[in-house]
């Protein structure tokens, strides 16, 4: 059987169908699959997706509500399996939330948190923006491979609580995984608004785990998958962007790289 790729819809996601799009241009087989399927029906899959939105409409804090949920428990053991695993947005923060990431000591313990957007202490509110980042190890995540190291990228974000919090314990952890931060648009990191829009931690906008088969990151690599999806504004800036004639995105090596993952865990596991 070909490897298949599951998109987790929550209530309150509304991202589902666009990451859907995305993983499907690939041509790897996917579809959604609810948060109350049954765990046989979701061990079927290879590789999961949990997608932006506002799931159970961010009551109490981003995402905590989800990470609550039975299909949390199936996920941990997709985790233990090797599987591939991709968090946007709230799916970064219920990621978060059930301490998946970065899982530097091999327990789901919540070492990190997506606090609201804000600058010295002054609240920023929600953000829709395009911003640049750069990648931090990518080989050494299954899901970044195919990028290269602090090569600028354009993404949008789209967020209210998109703070990077992070343990001051962890913060000299770090450099042994891989990290996505914001940047200029020519790969310097500046700790400053606007080119750290929120906040963050280290200008964090996503972060891997520990073994290299998950990736948490805020910013939406489903739209600046494709070529259509980039805003003529953005394409004058430095960072790598497509011209109209190429199809795709800077963030569809993101997706083939999922597909390749998926590919290999089958392999495995066959």
């Amino acid at each position: 059987m070909h490897p298949k790729i599951a998109v987790i819809q929550f209530p309150g996601s509304n991202c589902e169908y666009e990451t859907l799009r995305a993983i499907q241009a690939t041509g790897t087989p996917s579809e959604l699959i609810r948060w109350n399927c049954k765990e046989d029906f979701f061990h079927s899959f290879d590789g999961y997706i949990l997608p932006g939105g506002f799931s159970y409409q961010d009551r109490i804090r981003a995402g905590v509500i989800s990470a609550k949920l039975p299909i949390m428990s199936f996920l941990e053991v997709a985790d233990k399996r090797d599987k591939p695993i991709l968090g946007i947005c709230n799916g970064c923060q219920i990621l978060a939330e059930t301490g998946l990431v970065p899982n530097l000591g091999g327990e789901s313990f919540i070492e990190i948190a997506l606090a609201p957007n804000e600058i010295n202490s002054a609240q920023l509110g929600f953000i829709c923006d395009w911003k640049t980042v750069t990648i931090s190890n990518p080989t050494q995540n299954k899901l970044t491979k195919l990028f290269q190291e602090n090569g600028p990228l354009s993404i949008p974000i789209n967020h209210g609580e998109g703070r990077f919090v992070i343990k001051d314990t962890l913060l000299n952890k770090l450099d042994s995984i891989t990290l996505i931060t914001y940047s200029t648009p020519d790969g310097a990191s500046v700790d400053t608004y606007p080119t750290n829009p929120n906040g963050s931690t280290l200008n964090l906008a996503g972060i891997g785990n520990k073994k290299g088969n998950i990736l948490a990151m805020m910013p939406h690599p489903e739209r600046a998958c494709f070529s259509k999806q980039i805003p003529r504004y953005v394409r004058g800036v430095k960072s790598k962007t497509p011209s109209e004639s190429t199809p795709f995105g800077p963030w569809f090596p993101l997706f083939s790289a999922m597909k390749q993952a998926v590919i290999a865990q089958k392999v495995v596991h066959s």
